[in-house]
């Protein structure tokens, strides 16, 4: 009975870390649809730009949001531990090193138009994004700062204050959006231009608020985490560095995969991409949900292995898998039952297409609920790993697991064997299910045995 009272309370804490988490991934998915949204009301070219340029943005900020990634599991283990100059050191490393990625990335978003015109972009939406992504190119480093601090908080288990933080920028992003989109208030109408505008805004005004907030907070003065900012630690540096860009490619791997999928999925029509495309949007919403309890996972098995308590770092990792598996149900006979009301809500009642759209919609969503589990799986077991501090070998197995056994899945049954736009997303369910699979494997072979081992990885 104690056992059962003890699985409760994991599974609890779990719950009590990743919903808010997972409410963050959702406000955070929010703003990106916003700007989707606002700028589809201003104009088709407008909307076009800003959709190419927050994928070349979004690419490039997955990649330096590894750092922050590794952050999280660092801080977590070391205020378990009791040691306050570690987490310090590991914040403090992480945001120096963020800072410079987002310095170092901005000539590429500069100098964007060769690159997307040798993409066969248009040149009229080619020039556009440019000008997109010159403003846009100042939001990177707020942007990253923000995304450490969100760990550092959610490790030392803060994370309702990750979340209203998160809200409030979307309600900001709309009004600012309102602004300088459509040119309110006295401003001038700015089309995808002012919702950069707005996305810089966003970022600073965020960052600021989590600054003020790690040092104003009583609890969080112990770590004294803007006192002499400015001295380098290279040995934390270093720490971060080795365990963060594998996360950082890991993350790109599996975003990639999604992309060159969208890629295929063109190649049949625009009828295909229009009912993949939506069906990607409702999936995503589905995921930010596992992707919160994987980060709740990250903290619980990271503190647990900074107490040095093997016992509770299992009893963790089987309270988050079974938590993220019961979701996982839920997703699918949500898929199963409603995809088609899911699916209209993005098409005007009367759209012409709406009679291809939606049935072919609806079959991707069908085949999305066989892989609700591994999805979960696959994600939940990043988050584990992440906090026994494994990144380089996870990191190899996804990359082989999304592109070459997925990927090429996908192309196999889409393409040669026929199977069109099911054949491409059941190359996803394979990609994932393999992923799912070896990481789990390596996670409950290693760390996750009872005489796993707790020394650092």
């Amino acid at each position: 009975m104690h056992s059962l009272r003890t699985y409760v309370a994991d599974a609890r804490l779990v719950l009590v870390l990743g919903l808010p988490l997972a409410g963050s991934h959702l406000a955070q998915f929010a703003l990106q649809i916003s700007d989707t949204v606002m700028l589809g009301w201003y104009g088709v070219t407008d909307l076009a730009a800003g959709v190419l340029g927050a994928t070349v943005f979004f690419t490039l900020f997955i990649l330096g949001s590894g750092i922050a990634n590794a952050v999280m599991p660092m801080v977590a283990t070391a205020a378990a531990s009791g040691d306050d100059t570690e987490v310090r050191r590991a914040t403090r490393m992480g945001l120096w090193l963020s800072v410079a990625f987002g310095l170092a990335v901005m000539p590429l978003l500069w100098w964007s138009e060769p690159i997307l015109l040798a993409m066969a972009q248009p040149a009229d939406v080619a020039a556009l994004t440019r000008e997109y992504l010159q403003i846009l190119a100042f939001a990177m480093v707020p942007a990253l700062v923000v995304m450490v601090l969100k760990c550092y908080l959610a490790a030392l288990e803060r994370t309702q204050v990750v979340l209203w933080v998160t809200v409030a920028a979307v309600f900001v992003n709309v009004a600012v959006n309102w602004v300088f989109i459509f040119g309110n208030l006295g401003a001038p109408a700015m089309g995808v231009k002012g919702a950069a505008i707005a996305t810089i805004i966003v970022q600073v005004v965020s960052a600021l608020a989590l600054m003020a907030y790690c040092g104003w907070l009583p609890a969080l003065r112990r770590y004294t985490l803007w006192a002499r900012f400015w001295r380098p630690d290279w040995g934390a540096m270093g720490q971060v560095w080795r365990l963060g860009w594998p996360i950082g490619i890991a993350l790109v791997a599996e975003a990639g995969l999604f992309a060159a999928t969208a890629v295929m999925m063109g190649w049949f029509g625009t009828r295909e991409l229009a009912a993949h495309g939506i069906a990607l949007e409702i999936t995503a919403a589905f995921f930010m949900i596992h992707l919160g309890l994987s980060n709740a996972a990250t903290v619980v098995v990271g503190r647990a292995r900074g107490r040095g308590d093997q016992a509770a770092l299992r009893r963790g990792a089987h309270a988050a898998v079974a938590v993220s598996l019961a979701f996982a149900v839920v997703a699918m006979v949500v898929y199963l039952l409603f995809a088609a009301p899911m699916v209209g809500l993005f098409l005007a009642p009367d759209d012409p297409e709406r009679a291809v759209i939606v049935p072919l919609g609806v079959s991707l969503l069908v085949v999305a609920a066989f892989f609700q589990v591994a999805d979960s799986a696959q994600v939940m077991a990043m988050g584990l790993l992440r906090g026994v501090k494994d990144t380089r070998a996870p990191m190899y197995i996804a990359a082989g697991s999304y592109w070459i056994a997925g990927l090429g899945t996908s192309y196999v049954l889409g393409f040669t064997l026929g199977l069109g736009p099911q054949g491409i997303w059941f190359g996803l369910v394979i990609g994932l299910t393999l992923a799912a699979v070896l990481l789990m494997l390596r996670f409950w072979r290693g760390a996750g045995r009872a005489d796993g081992a707790l020394a650092p990885a």
